[in-house]
């Protein structure tokens, strides 16, 4: 006897019920991510629009040192490598390079801009990527936007900061060790080769970028060795690339001491050198004060988690997000999802150890001493934040979706209204890393200003001593070329004309406190004083005229 299936009549339960939630997690394809590019394009160019008409691309003194110094490597008296410094990383100057030459990209900020826009696109790519491997589709979408959608982020994608070039390095190095491991498991051998060669790579420009790459490197190399070590069907078949990858790894720190000692004869002046972290929070510090954190862990960590939290989100909506990722760090070690991702919380122990024991002073309003000073570097955990809080709230929505209610399906839309109101918000205070940029600024800009508008009086491409580590920036404004300065970049001319200022520039710009200044003092024949300029905040600048051209 034949059976015969009934199909549920129109408008009854079975019909009307929702499909099933999907929750599958798997490696997203290339073509996945474009749309988020693509928005991350047009993101960036709303922020640089608006950063551009607002003058707030060279806000930070030090995004005005990092044009400096990769613009002195071709335009001075003496060009070359030994123009990189030895205390900040070279690779942020070399990407800068090809845009610095030009004067007007110099002088408004925008060589800067390029590099670092460029690295926030493919850091919201690569992010969505990371986090699809980890969450279901919905909830990777929320923590690319919730990255992307960062106020702090977006500034700074807009200067010449390092920030959005380490970011992107660390989502990038993250993702690829995932994949790199995933082929080890699946013995994919062309997969395996190419991935150790891209770490490797990564690894170096993290080393170049950033000290704190150099630990993250590490720890990547540790990850991503000890799955080959222990794959031993396929071990022997990639050591070649592995011994590269190897290579590649421990090139950036042996090269950066290498140079050190070869032109600062010290293979560690970047830790102990004049131009130091130590050196410079001797020359700050008040005698017998310390920073907040100084050899206190425990304080050092509440420190960078409030700069974290406040960087990241609204008001005290931080203690939230930051509970959420916490939680979904102990979701994804429970439910062994992709433990690699754990990567991306090496920014928080390598600041807690900084602040504590490396002369790194982070300063924010809420805590002592109420003021700015580092806030950006909390950004560095806005990808473990964005990526963990998706994974505690996908654990969250498929736990309460076996009834499949209506809120529980709007969980996602929910979650990114929420990210919107938080980047709103936060715009609506001014974000804390350009509220600080702001206020550091206001006496410096006002100081280098008025020093450029003396020099734009000077006849064209007359010779003009300057020590120019600490206000390049004035140089910057008045459009002048580096080269046509007499300045700490070429030692044997420097020398020569502070033992006589007078016969070796046309004009003297002497700082308070400089060398310049000290020379003036002890040889001030044929020199004549021009103007004295004064900014609250700052020294004193002196302006002077030879008598010899």
């Amino acid at each position: 006897m034949s059976t015969r299936t009934r199909r549920p009549k129109p408008g009854s339960e079975a019909t009307n019920r929702p499909a099933p939630l999907s929750f599958e997690v798997r490696p997203a394809k290339r073509e996945e991510a474009t749309p988020f590019a693509v928005a991350a394009v047009a993101f960036a160019l709303i922020a640089l629009i608006l950063c551009m008409g607002r003058d707030y691309l060279l806000l930070y003194g030090d995004a005005v040192a990092h044009l400096g110094i990769a613009r002195r490597i071709l335009d001075t008296r003496n060009p070359g490598l030994i123009q990189l410094g030895g205390v900040w990383l070279p690779l942020p100057h070399l990407l800068m390079l090809p845009f610095v030459q030009r004067l007007d990209w110099w002088q408004n900020g925008l060589a800067g801009a390029w590099p670092s826009l460029l690295c926030y696109v493919l850091s919201v790519a690569g992010l969505y990527r990371l986090a699809r491997r980890i969450v279901a589709p919905q909830w990777a979408t929320v923590a690319a936007l919730f990255f992307a959608l960062n106020p702090n982020l977006l500034y700074l994608s807009t200067t010449a900061m390092t920030e959005p070039l380490f970011l992107a390095i660390v989502i990038w190095s993250t993702l690829l060790a995932m994949e790199c491991v995933a082929a080890i498991k699946e013995v994919r051998l062309p997969a395996v080769k190419g991935r150790l060669i891209g770490l490797g790579l990564l690894i170096l420009a993290a080393v170049l970028t950033r000290y704190d790459g150099w630990i993250f490197g590490a720890a990547v190399w540790c990850v991503v060795a000890w799955h080959v070590f222990r794959a031993e069907k396929i071990r022997s078949r990639i050591a070649v690339h592995f011994v590269f990858f190897t290579i590649l790894s421990i090139a950036g720190p042996i090269a950066w001491l290498a140079y050190n000692q070869h032109f600062f004869h010290d293979p560690l002046d970047f830790m102990r050198g004049p131009y130091s972290a130590l050196a410079i929070e001797k020359r700050t510090a008040k005698a017998g004060a310390y920073h907040p954190g100084w050899h206190n862990p425990f304080w050092a960590a509440v420190l960078y988690m409030r700069t974290a939290q406040l960087d990241i989100a609204a008001w005290e909506t931080g203690f939230g997000v930051a509970a959420l990722a916490f939680a979904g760090v102990g979701i994804a070690i429970r439910r062994r999802l992709e433990p690699i991702s754990l990567l991306l919380w090496i920014p928080l122990p390598f600041y807690i150890y900084s602040i504590a024991y490396g002369s790194i002073p982070i300063f924010i309003p809420p805590l002592f001493p109420h003021s700015y000073y580092n806030s950006r570097y909390g950004t560095e955990m806005l990808p473990a934040f964005v990526v963990f809080v998706c994974v505690a709230l996908g654990w969250l929505q498929q736990r309460w979706a076996t009834s499949q209610p209506l809120w529980v399906r709007l969980m996602p839309p929910a979650a990114i209204l929420l990210v919107a109101i938080n980047s709103i918000a936060m715009m609506y205070r001014v974000p804390l890393v350009l509220k600080e940029a702001m206020v550091n600024s206001t006496t410096r800009i006002a100081f280098e200003q008025a020093i450029a508008n003396e020099i734009k009086t000077f006849p064209a491409g007359v010779p003009i001593l300057m020590y120019n580590s600490d206000h390049v920036g004035a140089l910057q404004r008045a459009g002048i070329p580096l080269k046509q300065t007499v300045s700490e970049t070429d030692y044997d001319t420097w020398k020569a004309a502070l033992a006589d200022p007078a016969k070796h520039a046309a004009y003297v710009i002497a700082i308070a406190g400089d060398p310049v200044s000290e020379a003036v003092t002890a040889h001030a024949d044929g020199l004549t004083e021009l103007a004295v300029l004064c900014t609250t905040g700052q020294p004193c600048a002196r302006i002077y005229r030879s008598s010899h051209f």
